[in-house]
């Protein structure tokens, strides 16, 4: 359900005495159990092309891509926002593994990356089976390592390739040594959106094209079983926090806790909000980019794992 936003002002002395949100009967206010006491969502920076991909490295850096502008941006934990990497291979969707990598999913010729901290590229994988990819959107990298690329095919202007090759729209598993990949989903209109608990037993994965999320058992060998539904939201990005809620955007920020159960709804005023980190010294900031923007919510929670 779309949230509500109403407001009332009298003889026009004041702009907006109230400002209610309202998502299947549920405000988001100040009492909310995952958001801080008093947090109001902050806009950190704008003036982007479209905004995506945030991760969190160690120290609470966050960074994101600028994806049209082939640029990944840092906002540092000191609130400075600088150039990480241009061009960047036209990235989208990003993920730090332990080595203090930063993977990235170059669109720009369907390829993944892995990017050491001096911005040094070494190019991961660029097909599956001898066939390019349709083009890889987001990525999370699991304790051990191995991790986890979805696969949607979303044609673009400056790509110089044919039609799709692959014949699906997949998700796929590398191993932690980098030599195998597998498709371990293949039954998925248009996956997009992908997090991981931060024990590696459990993978969400959003079915944009659907409408769906879908929660999987993983296996140590990659595979994942036991598929079921867990909620009925499609999403372009995602994250998790300490207590489990799975975070999920589009139409805003829509948060459902681990049961599946929608608990809350941050509304932005923007014309999609494409992805989102927990980030910060204490990773109790939520990070959101959102097209044009990057955003910032204090939160109770916290944010665990790969980001």
């Amino acid at each position: 359900m779309n949230p509500f936003i109403q407001f009332f002002s009298f003889c026009g002395v004041l702009a907006a005495l109230i400002l209610t949100l309202t998502v299947a009967g549920k405000a988001f206010s100040a009492d909310s159990d995952i958001v801080a006491p008093g947090a109001q969502l902050t806009k950190l920076a704008g003036g982007f092309a479209f905004t995506e991909g945030p991760a969190c490295d160690a120290h609470g850096n966050v960074f994101f891509t600028d994806q049209p502008n082939d640029r990944i941006l840092k906002w540092s934990v000191d609130g400075k926002l600088s150039t990480f990497l241009q061009p960047c291979g036209r990235s989208n969707g990003l993920c730090f593994d332990h080595q203090g990598n930063l993977w990235a999913c170059a669109d720009e010729k369907n390829e993944l990356w892995r990017i050491n901290p001096a911005g040094k590229v070494t190019l991961v994988v660029k097909n599956y089976n001898g066939k390019l990819l349709n083009g890889p959107n987001d990525v999370w990298v699991r304790p051990d390592g191995g991790l986890y690329i979805t696969d949607p095919y979303y044609p673009r202007s400056y790509w110089q390739r044919g039609s799709m090759e692959q014949d699906t729209q997949g998700v796929y598993y590398l191993t932690p040594g980098r030599t195998d990949l597998t498709r371990v989903v293949g039954d998925m209109q248009t996956p997009n959106g992908i997090i991981g608990t931060s024990d590696g037993r459990t993978l969400y994965v959003s079915d944009l094209g659907a409408g769906k999320t879908y929660a999987y058992a993983i296996g140590r060998d990659g595979a994942l079983s036991h598929k079921r539904l867990f909620c009925e939201l499609g999403s372009d990005g995602m994250t998790i926090d300490s207590a489990g809620d799975v975070y999920l955007t589009g139409h805003g920020v829509t948060v459902f806790d681990k049961a599946g159960k929608q608990i809350l709804h941050i509304p932005i005023q923007e014309g999609w909000t494409g992805n989102i980190c927990f980030g910060g010294r204490d990773r109790r900031t939520l990070f959101i980019t959102a097209s044009t923007s990057i955003y910032g919510l204090q939160m109770r929670v916290h944010g665990v794992g790969s980001q």
